[in-house]
């Protein structure tokens, strides 16, 4: 039987701060001492690394919401100061030391092990098909010490769930950065405040949301239309079906298991973050 939709997307929920210490301080000063010029060149060498020294043009397809040119003012330039072997390191020893300083004491509690087990299980069972990231991510070794795995395992989660979300977002005719509007907009905010999109040039975000507009997505005042919304929540609907493979190797207990351990970790990390 699989498991509900609900327990999917509370996954999601728990996997999202680990994944992401990833792009916090810790391990950006540790690509900045190995070379980096800024917080892009860390965050693209680390998160590239798997597909190995692939072009901009690659990178940019793979991770999909970027906007037209920003993958390529950091790739290759960064395979010139470092190696994606390299990288992958810099990025789990900053990552882990990251998750120590923010969860404290529960980087040490007895049920750590027992977690990482289960997010590993999870995290290795995925399909591939269709998931470039994912792939690269699932052929790295696994860390042997927990805390290590458990941001490891959290990460492969997350960007398995990725590639199926830009699998959708393609489905439905949103590119990358409509898809960056359309968050914005769920998180009550609006597109030219978001930080992944503020930053474009007037006319090219302006261009994007009256293409939304067209479409009947976005309404005069650049909020949802009903249409939107309902987009919106098919796509998120959808992307947890595609994710839910991963969990079929648990059992509802373990799954149980797994959400009560994660919660008070995930937990830490948003209060760290905040």
């Amino acid at each position: 039987m699989p498991h509900p939709q609900s327990k999917i997307h509370r996954m999601s929920e728990l996997v999202e701060p680990i994944g992401t210490v990833t792009f916090s301080d810790v391990p950006n000063e540790a690509f900045l001492a190995i070379g980096m010029r800024n917080y892009w060149d860390g965050y693209f060498a680390g998160r590239a690394a798997p597909l190995g020294t692939a072009p901009a043009e690659v990178v940019h397809a793979v991770f999909y919401n970027f906007a037209e040119g920003e993958v390529a003012r950091h790739i290759p330039w960064v395979w010139g100061k470092t190696t994606p072997q390299e990288a992958i390191a810099v990025r789990e020893r900053g990552s882990t030391d990251a998750m120590r300083r923010r969860i404290g004491e529960l980087a040490d509690a007895p049920n750590l092990t027992r977690l990482a087990d289960l997010t590993t299980r999870a995290g290795l069972s995925a399909p591939t098909e269709g998931r470039a990231l994912y792939a690269g991510l699932r052929a790295l070794a696994v860390p042997e010490e927990p805390l290590a795995r458990l941001w490891h395992s959290a990460t492969l989660l997350r960007e398995h769930r990725g590639d199926g979300h830009n699998a959708v977002l393609l489905a439905h005719g949103i590119s990358g950065t409509e898809s960056h509007v359309l968050l914005a907009l769920t998180m009550g905010m609006r597109a030219e405040k978001f930080g992944r999109i503020h930053h474009l040039p007037k006319k090219q975000l302006a261009a994007v949301i009256d293409g939304l507009r067209a479409r009947g997505l976005v309404n005069a005042d650049g909020g949802f239309t009903d249409v939107g919304r309902e987009t919106r929540e098919r796509i998120e609907s959808l992307t947890d079906d595609l994710a839910a493979p991963a969990y079929d190797v648990l059992t509802p207990d373990e799954l149980d298991e797994l959400i009560a351990g994660l919660e008070p970790i995930a937990a830490a990390l948003r209060a760290a973050e905040d």
